[in-house]
């Protein structure tokens, strides 16, 4: 029996990368998956994909950091599957990369409202399901540089640890409703967003021969945690 037989799963950003692998994988274990991304196009070929393995999806466009667009993508969820039982909020910008007195008050605002406030939006409605569904999970996307200091990244690196003070929180307000609440960190990995900063910064390679492995991770590594806190195996594990 698959972890996930009868179980409804929500994605955000899941047009390619960790998200898509994410959606991929929740399917895999027998969820039907909500894939949501910002462009429709890259959601409905996820969801393809996933038809075409055999299994069931719905594509939906939402911008993260719009509460009419979250509020609409959890409520779409629930009218066409009745539930909803596991959410990963992968959705996230980079931003341009450049010292703390270059960056534009917009920039600021666009990455801050995407990573961390759209991390908000959607907790915000997904308990909501969660608690008429009587309980569920929930990761939320940090990064590393949600745990240090990420040169040339000061609006990303304060989104990314506003996510993982957001999730522990979250996960004490919401436990006796039997909601689990989890933050995955992974550093860099092969994703459009990745290389595309490689591509404008191409010193930023030496921090990657720097991690141990000395390679980039591969979405479907995150994928695999994001399952895992999600599943039963992880039942007592929450806030972390």
């Amino acid at each position: 029996m698959p972890l996930f037989h009868e179980k409804v799963a929500l994605v955000t950003g899941a047009a390619s990368g960790i998200g898509r692998a994410a959606a991929l994988a929740f399917s895999r274990e027998g969820a039907a998956v909500v894939v949501s991304d910002l462009h429709l196009t890259g959601a409905e070929a996820t969801a393809a994909m996933i038809v075409e393995s055999g299994g069931e999806a719905l594509a939906a466009a939402c911008d993260v950091a719009r509460r009419a667009d979250v509020e609409n993508l959890v409520a779409q969820t629930v009218h066409t599957f009745g539930r909803l039982d596991f959410a990963f909020n992968n959705a996230g910008i980079g931003g341009a990369l450049g010292m703390l007195h270059q960056k534009t008050e917009a920039e600021w605002d666009d990455v801050l409202a995407v990573n961390l406030k759209g991390v908000w939006l959607c907790l915000r409605s997904e308990v909501q399901a969660m608690q008429a569904s009587g309980g569920g999970a929930i990761v939320n996307m940090a990064s590393a540089a949600g745990l240090v200091g990420f040169r040339g990244a000061s609006a990303y690196s304060a989104s990314k640890h506003g996510v993982i003070g957001l999730t522990k929180t979250a996960a004490l307000e919401y436990a006796r409703s039997k909601i689990r609440i989890n933050a995955v960190c992974p550093g860099f990995t092969d994703t459009p967003m990745v290389a595309s900063m490689l591509e404008a910064a191409p010193e930023l390679a030496d921090s990657v021969r720097g991690n141990p492995l000395r390679r980039l991770g591969t979405p479907e590594e995150t994928a695999e945690a994001v399952i895992w806190l999600c599943s039963d195996k992880a039942s007592f594990i929450t806030g972390q």
